[in-house]
């Protein structure tokens, strides 16, 4: 299992993409296996800050005789244009994901988000009962009063003129570099990479490099989660996952740099009806990591909220 490839069939960065309106001006890219099967039940899933649909390809490929997946890249991310209106609050990517998921046509979905997609999806659902059948959260970006320190750094991309000066001083920078950099951060086991996938990465990151706003959305982005870390009341994103009706799986690496594993009893006993997952060699990322424990842990809870699954020799 790779990182762009399924467990079996074309490479990831091959699978078919198109447009989808997700409400007014707005499009998204919404990328599906080659053996995508509509008779399945829909899944959505949303990835984390710098990333894109790609970061879902391993666990879809584990996943192809339960779900039928949607993997969105948000605006301004992926092969999504960036928004009209230049909103890239978590309410403004909540409403995207809200749109695809009527514009499919196919709800309520199974909706999975990893870190930034983890306060989406955990937003969408509590405003969206009636759209969300499971919550499934990987290393959800959820507000810490105390962020780990190796954290900072993206955190700190919120900050005006954080971006260009960093920009400065890495400018100098590969692209193999870069990815070796962000590779670090994000992976519990960075050294367990092979070549390929290695390869991969840095020729998606090598791609987005070519985008005049990459860097608006990024640093857009963080800002908006950063703010989304600051707002009480009902648009407290604690509050909201208290209020989540959906049965939820709670995924975390024990090794994860940006969102502390210690989060996890918080959110355990914040969310209305969890199932948590403890990955212990993962980082911020364990469905590309770990894909097929995350699988497993997704089909437990198919299994624990009476879903129906497939009969066991076909999985």
């Amino acid at each position: 299992m790779t990182t762009t490839q399924a467990v079996s069939g074309a490479p990831a960065a091959a699978w078919p993409v198109r447009t989808v309106p997700v409400g007014g001006d707005t499009t998204v890219a919404v990328r599906r296996h080659p053996e995508y099967d509509a008779e399945r039940p829909p899944a959505v899933l949303v990835h984390g800050l710098g990333g894109s649909s790609l970061n879902w390809a391993p666990l879809v490929g584990n996943l192809l005789d339960v779900v039928a997946a949607d993997m969105v890249d948000l605006p301004g991310f992926g092969f999504s244009s960036p928004p009209h209106d230049g909103d890239y609050s978590v309410s403004a990517h909540c409403r995207a994901v809200e749109g695809l998921i009527l514009s499919l046509n196919r709800g309520p979905v199974h909706l999975l988000g990893n870190s930034m997609g983890g306060a989406i999806a955990t937003r969408l659902a509590a405003r969206r009962p009636d759209l969300v059948r499971t919550l499934t959260l990987v290393s959800p970006a959820l507000p810490d009063r105390k962020p780990q320190v190796t954290a900072l750094p993206t955190a700190l991309m919120a900050v005006p003129g954080f971006a260009a000066a960093l920009g400065r001083v890495t400018r100098n920078m590969t692209p193999e570099q870069r990815t070796r950099v962000s590779v670090g951060l994000c992976f519990g086991e960075p050294q367990m990479l092979s070549e390929q996938e290695f390869t991969d990465f840095v020729a998606e990151y090598r791609r987005r490099l070519g985008l005049p706003y990459m860097v608006d959305a990024f640093t857009r982005s963080a800002r908006g989660v950063v703010t989304s870390y600051l707002e009480r009341g009902p648009r407290s994103l604690w509050k909201q996952a208290a209020a989540v009706q959906a049965p939820t799986l709670l995924v975390y690496g024990r090794r994860d740099k940006l969102v502390g594993s210690r989060m996890a009893r918080r959110a355990a006993a914040t969310f209305p009806d969890p199932r948590l997952l403890m990955v212990p060699e993962s980082g911020h990322v364990a469905m590309l990591e770990h894909p097929r424990v995350v699988a497993r842990g997704f089909r437990d809870l198919l299994a624990d909220t009476g879903k129906p699954l497939p009969p066991a020799e076909a999985r």
